[in-house]
């Protein structure tokens, strides 16, 4: 089994800055991309960011500029560095992670970001 644990959330004021992390464990041989997703109340789940494990990057154009998405090979481990936010970052984010002998992706259970003055 594959676990992943997300961590970080909280309440910020706009223009405010989070770090989330997310560290995988379980039975991984090889982690292929790694990511971050969000569900704000109501919507439906939308992706934030991808690293892949060669550190090729992509954002979602809402938080270009702003998010930055990194990981630690060697801790099973992703980041997301969110500066300047605003109050539609608001939302349960979730780190996601796909093998790369399988392709099965697995999901963490989430972490709250509330942004509100």
């Amino acid at each position: 089994q594959v676990q992943l644990v997300e961590s970080g959330g909280g309440l910020v004021q706009p223009g405010g800055s989070l770090r989330l992390s997310c560290v995988v464990s379980g039975s991984i041989f090889r982690i292929n991309a790694m990511g971050w997703y969000r569900q704000a109340p109501g919507k439906e789940r939308e992706w934030v960011a991808d690293i892949s494990s060669g550190g090729w990057i992509a954002y979602a154009d809402s938080v270009k500029g702003r998010f930055s998405i990194s990981r630690d090979n060697a801790k099973n481990m992703v980041y997301l560095q969110m500066n300047n936010l605003k109050p539609g970052d608001t939302a349960v984010y979730y780190c996601k992670v796909v093998m790369s002998t399988t392709g099965d992706d697995y999901w963490g259970q989430g972490t709250q970001v509330t942004v509100s003055s």
